[in-house]
Protein backbone atom coordinates (compact mmCIF):
# COMPACT_ATOMS: atom_id res chain seq x y z
CA UNK A 1 0.00 0.00 0.00
CA UNK A 2 1.50 3.30 -0.84
CA UNK A 3 1.43 6.23 1.64
CA UNK A 4 -1.23 8.21 -0.73
CA UNK A 5 -3.73 4.88 -0.53
CA UNK A 6 -3.88 5.71 3.33
CA UNK A 7 -7.23 7.75 4.64
CA UNK A 8 -5.36 10.22 6.10
CA UNK A 9 -3.06 10.96 3.51
CA UNK A 10 -5.06 13.66 1.07
CA UNK A 11 -3.29 15.01 -2.00
CA UNK A 12 -2.82 17.89 0.57
CA UNK A 13 -1.70 16.11 3.43
CA UNK A 14 0.74 13.84 1.30
CA UNK A 15 2.81 16.81 -0.17
CA UNK A 16 2.52 18.46 3.41
CA UNK A 17 4.03 14.95 4.63
CA UNK A 18 6.64 14.16 1.93
CA UNK A 19 8.57 17.74 2.92
CA UNK A 20 9.01 16.50 6.56
CA UNK A 21 10.73 13.04 4.99
CA UNK A 22 13.70 12.19 4.60
CA UNK A 23 14.16 9.08 2.51
CA UNK A 24 16.97 6.59 2.51
CA UNK A 25 17.06 3.97 -0.37
CA UNK A 26 13.33 2.31 0.41
CA UNK A 27 12.96 3.96 3.92
CA UNK A 28 11.16 7.64 4.70
CA UNK A 29 12.04 9.02 7.77
CA UNK A 30 10.50 12.10 9.45
CA UNK A 31 12.88 15.27 9.79
CA UNK A 32 11.96 15.26 13.33
CA UNK A 33 14.24 12.02 14.17
CA UNK A 34 17.26 13.95 12.64
CA UNK A 35 16.29 17.67 14.64
CA UNK A 36 14.80 16.68 18.09
CA UNK A 37 17.23 16.29 20.48
CA UNK A 38 16.84 13.30 22.99
CA UNK A 39 18.93 11.10 25.73
CA UNK A 40 17.47 8.99 28.20
CA UNK A 41 17.94 10.29 31.38
CA UNK A 42 16.93 7.09 33.70
CA UNK A 43 17.27 9.15 37.40
CA UNK A 44 14.46 11.38 35.98
CA UNK A 45 12.13 9.56 34.03
CA UNK A 46 12.57 5.75 36.28
CA UNK A 47 12.36 3.95 33.19
CA UNK A 48 8.96 5.57 32.26
CA UNK A 49 8.76 3.39 28.65
CA UNK A 50 8.83 0.21 29.82
CA UNK A 51 5.80 1.08 32.57
CA UNK A 52 3.47 3.57 30.61
CA UNK A 53 0.16 2.72 31.50
CA UNK A 54 -1.43 0.01 28.68
CA UNK A 55 -3.28 -3.02 28.54
CA UNK A 56 -0.29 -4.46 26.20
CA UNK A 57 3.52 -3.92 25.88
CA UNK A 58 6.00 -2.72 23.46
CA UNK A 59 5.40 -4.67 19.95
CA UNK A 60 7.02 -7.26 19.09
CA UNK A 61 8.72 -9.16 15.56
CA UNK A 62 7.12 -12.06 14.64
CA UNK A 63 10.65 -13.88 13.99
CA UNK A 64 10.91 -12.39 17.92
CA UNK A 65 8.84 -15.02 19.51
CA UNK A 66 10.46 -17.99 18.86
CA UNK A 67 14.10 -15.98 20.09
CA UNK A 68 12.26 -14.92 23.73
CA UNK A 69 10.43 -17.87 24.27
CA UNK A 70 13.80 -20.07 23.76
CA UNK A 71 16.04 -17.72 26.04
CA UNK A 72 12.84 -17.18 28.73
CA UNK A 73 14.55 -19.70 31.34
CA UNK A 74 17.48 -17.33 31.49
CA UNK A 75 15.47 -14.17 31.93
CA UNK A 76 13.07 -15.09 34.57
CA UNK A 77 15.57 -15.47 36.92
CA UNK A 78 15.51 -11.60 36.50
CA UNK A 79 12.08 -10.62 36.68
CA UNK A 80 9.69 -10.47 40.18
CA UNK A 81 7.99 -13.30 40.92
CA UNK A 82 4.69 -11.09 39.91
CA UNK A 83 5.90 -11.33 36.84
CA UNK A 84 6.76 -14.46 35.85
CA UNK A 85 3.41 -15.98 37.36
CA UNK A 86 1.80 -13.26 34.47
CA UNK A 87 3.85 -15.16 31.94
CA UNK A 88 3.00 -18.33 33.20
CA UNK A 89 -0.54 -17.78 33.59
CA UNK A 90 -0.50 -15.53 30.06
CA UNK A 91 2.12 -16.04 28.20
CA UNK A 92 4.66 -13.17 27.10
CA UNK A 93 2.87 -11.80 24.24
CA UNK A 94 -0.56 -11.16 23.23
CA UNK A 95 -1.83 -11.26 19.41
CA UNK A 96 -4.23 -7.79 19.08
CA UNK A 97 -5.37 -7.06 15.70
CA UNK A 98 -2.98 -8.79 14.12
CA UNK A 99 -0.51 -7.22 16.25
CA UNK A 100 2.05 -8.70 18.08
CA UNK A 101 2.55 -7.33 21.97
CA UNK A 102 4.08 -7.96 25.16
CA UNK A 103 1.83 -8.80 28.25
CA UNK A 104 1.68 -6.38 30.90
CA UNK A 105 1.20 -6.86 34.62
CA UNK A 106 -1.38 -4.48 35.97
CA UNK A 107 -1.46 -2.58 32.57
CA UNK A 108 1.46 -0.80 32.98
CA UNK A 109 4.63 -2.50 33.50
CA UNK A 110 5.67 -4.36 30.89
CA UNK A 111 6.19 -8.50 31.76
CA UNK A 112 9.89 -8.22 30.82
CA UNK A 113 10.70 -5.40 33.76
CA UNK A 114 12.57 -5.70 36.70
CA UNK A 115 13.43 -2.95 39.34
CA UNK A 116 16.92 -1.19 40.09
CA UNK A 117 16.80 1.32 42.49
CA UNK A 118 13.20 2.42 41.93
CA UNK A 119 14.01 1.97 38.10
CA UNK A 120 12.57 -0.11 35.69
CA UNK A 121 14.74 -2.02 33.56
CA UNK A 122 14.05 -4.98 31.13
CA UNK A 123 15.41 -8.51 31.80
CA UNK A 124 15.99 -9.36 28.55
CA UNK A 125 18.62 -6.95 28.05
CA UNK A 126 20.10 -7.75 31.80
CA UNK A 127 20.68 -11.26 30.01
CA UNK A 128 22.01 -9.66 27.33
CA UNK A 129 24.20 -7.77 29.16
CA UNK A 130 25.56 -10.63 31.28
CA UNK A 131 26.85 -12.35 28.21
CA UNK A 132 23.75 -14.90 28.26
CA UNK A 133 21.96 -14.25 24.80
CA UNK A 134 22.62 -12.15 22.18
CA UNK A 135 19.20 -10.95 21.71
CA UNK A 136 19.25 -7.62 23.19
CA UNK A 137 15.82 -7.10 23.34
CA UNK A 138 13.16 -6.22 21.28
CA UNK A 139 13.62 -3.71 18.22
CA UNK A 140 10.59 -1.90 19.02
CA UNK A 141 12.11 -1.37 22.36
CA UNK A 142 15.29 -0.44 21.13
CA UNK A 143 14.46 1.94 18.46
CA UNK A 144 12.17 4.09 20.95
CA UNK A 145 10.80 6.95 21.07
CA UNK A 146 11.34 5.91 16.98
CA UNK A 147 8.50 3.80 16.17
CA UNK A 148 7.60 2.25 12.32
CA UNK A 149 4.84 3.03 10.55
CA UNK A 150 4.04 0.87 7.38
CA UNK A 151 2.63 2.12 4.57
CA UNK A 152 4.64 -0.38 2.19
CA UNK A 153 7.53 0.64 3.34
CA UNK A 154 9.11 1.58 6.52
CA UNK A 155 8.23 4.73 7.76
CA UNK A 156 10.20 6.43 10.80
CA UNK A 157 8.41 8.96 13.27
CA UNK A 158 9.27 10.15 16.31
CA UNK A 159 7.05 8.94 19.41
CA UNK A 160 6.21 12.32 21.86
CA UNK A 161 5.30 10.85 25.30
CA UNK A 162 5.25 13.71 28.39
CA UNK A 163 7.16 10.96 30.48
CA UNK A 164 10.12 11.71 28.35
CA UNK A 165 10.26 15.68 28.63
CA UNK A 166 13.54 14.55 30.70
CA UNK A 167 15.48 13.03 27.95
CA UNK A 168 14.19 15.95 25.27
CA UNK A 169 16.25 18.43 28.52
CA UNK A 170 18.84 15.86 28.33
CA UNK A 171 19.44 15.71 25.21
CA UNK A 172 19.49 19.44 24.35
CA UNK A 173 22.20 19.46 27.11
CA UNK A 174 24.64 16.79 26.34
CA UNK A 175 23.36 17.91 21.90
CA UNK A 176 22.13 14.55 21.03
CA UNK A 177 19.41 13.69 18.47
CA UNK A 178 17.13 11.14 18.53
CA UNK A 179 19.36 9.83 15.23
CA UNK A 180 22.23 9.85 17.08
CA UNK A 181 20.46 8.40 20.51
CA UNK A 182 19.39 4.88 18.26
CA UNK A 183 22.37 5.49 16.55
CA UNK A 184 22.66 0.79 17.78
CA UNK A 185 19.30 0.75 17.02
CA UNK A 186 19.31 1.81 13.46
CA UNK A 187 22.13 0.66 12.04
CA UNK A 188 20.52 -3.26 13.91
CA UNK A 189 18.01 -2.56 11.69
CA UNK A 190 19.03 -1.25 8.27
CA UNK A 191 22.59 -1.40 8.66
CA UNK A 192 25.46 1.18 8.69
CA UNK A 193 25.54 1.88 5.16
CA UNK A 194 22.28 3.29 5.49
CA UNK A 195 22.58 4.80 8.64
CA UNK A 196 25.92 6.66 7.47
CA UNK A 197 23.15 8.01 4.48
CA UNK A 198 20.69 8.94 6.77
CA UNK A 199 23.22 11.16 8.30
CA UNK A 200 24.38 13.38 5.53
CA UNK A 201 20.79 13.51 4.28
CA UNK A 202 18.17 16.38 4.75
CA UNK A 203 14.56 16.43 3.64
CA UNK A 204 13.17 15.67 0.39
Amino acid sequence: MSLASNSYFTTKNYSMYLSDIIKVEDILVRQEVKDTCFACDLEKCKGACCTLESEFGAPLAEEELKIIADILPLVKKYLPAEHVEEIQKKGFYVEKSKDLLTQTVGRKACVFVYYENGIAKCGIEKAYNNGETDFRKPISCHLFPIRVSRFGNDVLRYEKFSECEPALENGTKIGITIAEFCKESLIRSYGQSWYSSLMKKNGM
